[in-house]
């Protein structure tokens, strides 16, 4: 006989400020800053639970939510036909305090409630603020082969890129001896020299396990605030069986076996225009064009994208470029960049090696080179950006690798 499928219940920590992706977090959440030129970063944690049949989910939002809740609402509603399928947004309920959520643990510790209430087998404490596809049954497979009571989805990432996670190290059987929460000299990996094995922040729990951890320890953090990374998993490592889920061994349906895995930390401004830089390729490292894996959102009526001649006859195009729906590029040029939706790029004008969202206008003969422009603004005739950082530094945000990125709503002057 078969066994059973374990009654899964996901919950999403969706609270996340994203101080270092300023501007682009000035009215949002984290979790809320559109990606890819149709997406939320939301959308692919999302994604990843459905497209692994679990559909039981509780959001928890929390800084800036307004923008992430109508998103929830207006395209993720399964319609109510059944009880057990549901993404529900769930705001700080304080139901321990006059606090926001205290850390990762706290916030699942305010609300233990939402899991008793389920009665699941095994909860999905995930992330919402990564990039990357990730099939949950086969970490639930191997939760359940090895009797695990708390398993750590883990990445290997190189050791100068591992300096701000959380490092695992591990025995037999990938069972986690030692957790380290952003070491300054991150262990590396034995069998790789090199290479760090990192927590992605996704952990499956046994239901009965995360409701005794957080009741015996939340008093003992209430202070400091209580985390997975810093606490509960540490903490842990002798009296429960903690193992570690190799994200490596994680293949999709409709995938190349050999096909390497994509995930990315978006958390700061570069890493976040990388991200998009990595869609633009033929066989791109983030393939958002699997249909058997995809990647959902909110589905807006705009009309098809649309590249024409202007009045002159100058041909519109766009190369190893991604454009969304609504877009009209009417004689001008595009390459290497990423269009939300309702983008329109007039007559001589020239966008390369830049992310424009949606609503963005960009006039006759500007030029427009390595930026991010977030929605509703208007780029005026024969501006320049990403040209004169240090004039660009005077009007907007310029990241570390000198990444022009306008916030939106922005009013730009017309250049004299």
């Amino acid at each position: 006989m078969p066994k059973s499928r374990p009654r899964v219940l996901g919950i999403v920590l969706a609270g996340g400020e994203g101080r270092r992706l300023q501007p682009l977090t000035n009215d949002r959440a984290k979790p809320a800053v559109p990606f890819g030129g149709k997406y939320r970063l939301i959308d692919f944690v999302l994604s990843n639970f459905v497209n692994s049949k679990i559909y039981s989910i509780y959001v928890l939002v929390q800084f800036k939510s307004q923008s992430l809740i109508e998103h929830l609402a207006a395209g993720w509603q399964f319609g109510g036909l059944l009880p057990e399928q549901f993404i529900s947004p769930v705001p700080a309920q304080m139901r321990h305090g006059q606090t926001w959520y205290q850390g990762t643990a706290d916030a699942i510790y305010q609300n233990l409630n939402l899991i008793e209430n389920y009665r699941p087998d095994l909860v999905a404490v995930f992330g919402a603020d990564h990039i990357y596809r990730m099939d949950l049954g086969l970490m639930i497979d191997q939760h359940l082969e090895r009797e695990a009571q708390v398993s750590v989805a883990s990445i290997r990432v190189p050791k100068a890129e591992a300096e701000g996670l959380g490092i695992v190290e591990v025995g037999q059987q990938g069972r986690v001896t030692r957790f380290l929460e952003k070491p300054s000299d991150p262990p590396e990996m034995p069998d790789m020299p090199g290479f760090c094995l990192a927590s992605m922040g996704n952990y499956l729990f046994d239901a009965e396990t995360l409701i005794d951890i957080l009741r015996s320890q939340a008093a003992a953090h209430a202070e400091e605030g209580h985390d997975f990374g810093r606490h509960v998993i540490p903490d842990n490592l002798e009296s429960l069986r903690i193992f570690a889920y190799d994200f490596s061994e994680n293949r999709l349906p409709g995938e190349p076996p050999d096909k390497a895995l994509y995930w990315r930390d978006v958390g700061t401004l570069d890493s976040y225009f990388e991200a998009h830089m990595d869609l633009r390729d033929t066989d791109p490292a983030l393939n958002l064009y699997n249909l058997r894996w995809p990647i959902r959102s909110v589905q807006a009526a705009f009309p098809p994208a649309k590249f024409v001649f202007d009045e002159v006859g100058r041909r519109g195009q766009a190369t190893q470029s991604i454009i969304g729906e609504g877009c009209i590029i009417s004689g001008a040029s595009v390459l290497n960049s990423v269009f939300g939706r309702n983008v329109f790029v007039h007559s001589f004008a020239q966008v390369e090696d830049s992310v424009l969202m949606d609503n963005v206008r960009v006039r006759r003969h500007a030029r427009i080179r390595r930026a991010i422009i977030d929605k509703n603004v208007e780029v005026p005739e024969g501006c320049r950006i990403g040209y004169d950082l240090d004039r660009d530094r005077e009007r907007f945000t310029v990241s570390d690798s000198g990444i022009v990125v306008i916030a939106k709503d922005t009013v730009i002057e017309p250049t004299e």
